[in-house]
Order: structure tokens, then sequence, then C-alpha cells
């Protein structure tokens, strides 16, 4: 299937969102912050990543702006997956490159849905 990058500093939630798409046969890295994120893109160029918005230090729409900056990453569909609700939190996250939105806490069914339908575009 596809490989996975999930960037989430809380351990509970990257170990849920690895195993739902693991069984979805995707392979999954899970890294805790936005500095590592980007390094493990850099490194793995994921066909998707799973990114957590509030995280300390960089937060998730900064990693997703500093992918986007980079035309390899052009292709990587970035799903961001948050608590933060708002309609200007939605727009923020799409301003910033992302290509869909998730909301926590989620459905695992409703994210192996939403990985498939973006990989499939």
């Amino acid at each position: 299937m596809a490989h996975v990058l999930v960037v989430d500093d809380d351990p509970d939630v990257a170990e849920l969102v690895r195993t739902v798409l693991s069984i979805a046969g995707h392979s999954v890295q899970v890294e805790g912050d936005g500095q590592r994120g980007i390094a493990a893109a850099s490194a793995l160029h994921p066909d998707l990543i799973v990114l957590d918005w509030m995280m300390p230090g960089m937060t998730g729409i900064d990693v997703c702006r500093a992918l986007r900056q980079n035309p390899s990453f052009d292709d990587t569909r970035i799903i961001m997956l948050t608590a933060k609700s708002t309609q200007s939190d939605i727009d923020a996250a799409r301003g910033a490159g992302a290509d869909d939105y998730v909301l926590k806490p989620f459905a695992p069914r409703e994210l192996r849905r939403r990985v498939a339908e973006l990989l499939a575009s």
C-alpha cells in the first residue's frame, strides 16, 4: 500500500493511528515532534503525512508550511489530525497546504476512509 508518516506528540494517539493504518495495509512510521517529522519526511518521502496541530516547538501547521515550500513534497498528501475545530482553524490548515482535516477524537473507520480517498486522488 502506501508509506505513511504520523507526527504527533501524544504517544497514545500516534499508536492508535499507526495501528489503524497498519491494519489497512500501510507502512507507518511515527515521529513525536515537528523537527523529527520534517527530517523523517525528507528521508522517507512518504505518500501521506498525518500531522497533529498542537505540538511543542514546531506545530503541525509549521511542519505543513515547511513541507509545502519544498517541491519534492508536491505529491505528498497531508492530513491535519487535531482537536482544533473552528472554521478559521480549518481555513488556516488549508492555507498552510493541508489536503484534509480530521477532528480528534476520530473514528478509525473514518480515518481509514479519508486516507484511502487522498491516496486515490
